[in-house]
């Protein structure tokens, strides 16, 4: 009586080996916690992922084979207009003789094309977001015989360089290849 504790009174507070009530009830609420935080989780995490018309829109083929020897195309692709020119002997011969070293932009039209013969560029005008003129035979093509901004008056040439105006960068070539002789791949 005098505050001895027994053994006997130790022993009987001390958790079992396979574990309490309380340790059952912490993993149950911990897997029912993960399992709701996964439900809010994974539709949000899904909407981050592109729609499926934003993938269908990628890639888009293109048929070369209706395409005249001067003939320009536009067609759209991930909203942005491109233009396909099938371009003569004289304009490719007018784009490889032009100084690089003149250029803003300094690039050949070796590195713009893949086959000399056609010319594939975004017809977004670098300056300020512009679709230039030149697609048509009808519209004005510029100083150098290939688009003109009417925005702002930017030149370009026979390759989509920037010659004279205020746009800061050639039109852009997006990535594309050929998958045969008459087929364009383009993104």
């Amino acid at each position: 009586m005098s505050g001895k504790v027994t053994a006997n009174n130790n022993e009987a507070h001390l958790p079992d080996e396979g574990g309490t009530r309380r340790d059952f009830l912490y993993l149950t609420a911990g897997a029912f916690g993960a399992v709701g935080l996964g439900s809010f989780a994974w539709p949000f995490l899904d909407s981050l992922n592109p729609a499926a018309d934003t993938l269908a829109m990628a890639t888009v083929e293109v048929d070369l084979a209706p395409v005249e020897m001067g003939q320009a195309i536009t067609i759209v692709w991930q909203g942005k207009p491109v233009f396909i020119r099938h371009r003569t002997e004289n304009e490719i011969e007018a784009a490889r003789n032009v100084e690089v070293s003149q250029l803003r932009d300094k690039q050949t039209d070796e590195e713009r094309v893949q086959k000399p013969e056609w010319l594939v560029m975004v017809g977004i005008c670098t300056h300020l977001g512009c679709i230039p003129l030149g697609q048509k035979t009808t519209q004005p093509k510029g100083e150098f015989g290939g688009w003109f901004c009417p925005c702002h008056g930017s030149h370009y040439d026979t390759s989509g360089r920037i010659r004279k105006g205020p746009a800061p960068k050639n039109l852009a070539v997006p990535g594309y290849k050929f998958t045969s002789d008459t087929t364009l791949l383009i993104g």
